[in-house]
């Protein structure tokens, strides 16, 4: 079944004659169309593809199955009067992605023409059916988890006391983009020391010295397919604080990728990480959630965390990244994108244990 055919299922479900799709990588992943601006409408006879001049032709190119509307002016502009002439009485639309502003200005232009056409704000429509990958996506991810995986091997050549976070972060985006990936999904972490008690932290200036963690945390990009890995370094002989630690950490990711399967929720595996931590009494040193999912964008469902009701099930990519951070000392984080196969989990990367270098 094609996309746009899943898609009209799911609007049939939803009693919605049509839906308005605007979220970029939504866009792409039911037209193929890459430009950075467009509107999709789509109902159970039409699929349009609206752009500006700009993108015209790139539409016609990119979008076979889609008929290629030129539009000007903002979308309260076209939009009512199309719903209108097509019948469309009751349209989805993307909540989280349409401005209030952009609502308001649809919400006039329809009550000033007395069209009988409702807005209905939807969450994850298109967003559920990306979340399962079909075979050529998983083909791009795979790509993209391997390029990431040799640049954590150069990583481990060009760390040395002495160089800066910032200075290794673009060694590592510089060989990620010479190897052939796209644009990285997002900016390289490198943090080391006390800095690396930052899940989310931005290289610096600091300068890495031996004894102490490094956390890699990157990602490439293949056919607008993401991966993201983080690995954490040791330079020098490692202390028994980041032994300890490290070994807490890794035994957490191995029981991860043994035990999570399909039929459980993002939840459930969160917690089935999560507990190896709170046995050893690291639990608060624990924020973050275990994983997320991983597509075309770094971040995209399921989540893998608490209290997430997401179901897993064959053909999920997702992350796997237990880590403990200690304030004054720094973090380990030991990351990796999976997938459900066969009902099991199964690493795309090398999962070999990496430590001191």
């Amino acid at each position: 079944m094609s996309r746009l055919q899943k898609l009209r299922q799911s609007l049939a479900c939803q009693e919605l004659d049509t839906i308005l799709v605007s979220q970029p990588e939504n866009r792409r992943y039911l037209s193929g169309f890459t430009g950075s601006a467009g509107w999709l409408l789509i109902s159970a006879s039409n699929a349009f593809l609206a752009v500006d001049f700009r993108y015209v032709e790139q539409a016609k190119s990119q979008a076979p199955n889609f008929e290629v509307i030129h539009i000007k002016g903002d979308v309260a502009n076209w939009l009512p009067k199309l719903a209108q002439d097509l019948g469309l009485k009751k349209m989805g639309f993307e909540a989280e992605q349409i401005p209030f502003a952009t609502y308001h200005q649809l919400c006039k232009a329809i009550s000033d023409s007395h069209y009988q056409l409702q807005l209905i704000p939807t969450t994850g429509l298109v967003e559920s059916l990306r979340a399962i990958k079909e075979p050529e996506e998983l083909e791009s991810i795979i790509e993209a988890v391997n390029l990431a995986d040799t640049a954590l091997d150069y990583a481990k050549a060009v760390i040395r006391p002495g160089t800066t976070e910032r200075e290794i972060a673009w060694e590592l985006e510089r060989f990620l983009r010479e190897k052939g990936s796209e644009p990285v999904p997002f900016d390289i972490i490198v943090a080391s020391g006390p800095n690396s008690v930052l899940p989310h932290a931005k290289p610096t200036e600091r300068v890495i010295l031996e004894g102490e963690p490094v956390v890699i945390d990157m990602g490439a990009r293949v056919n607008g397919y993401c991966s993201d890995l983080s690995r954490t370094l040791f330079l020098g002989e490692e202390d028994k604080t980041f032994s300890k630690i490290y070994d807490i950490v890794w035994g957490t990711q191995l029981t991860a990728l043994a035990t999570i399967e399909v039929g459980m929720s993002g939840d459930q595996a969160d917690q089935l990480a999560r507990t190896v931590i709170n046995q050893a009494n690291y639990g608060e040193a624990f924020g973050h959630s275990l994983g997320h999912g991983v597509g075309l964008e770094s971040h995209e469902s399921p989540r893998i965390g608490p209290g997430s009701s997401d179901l897993l099930v064959d053909g999920m990519v997702f992350t796997v990244e237990p880590g403990i951070y200690i304030t004054g000392w720094g973090g380990i984080r030991i990351e990796d994108t999976v997938v459900l196969e066969n009902g099991k989990t199964k690493a795309l990367a090398r999962t070999g244990k990496i430590a001191s270098i």
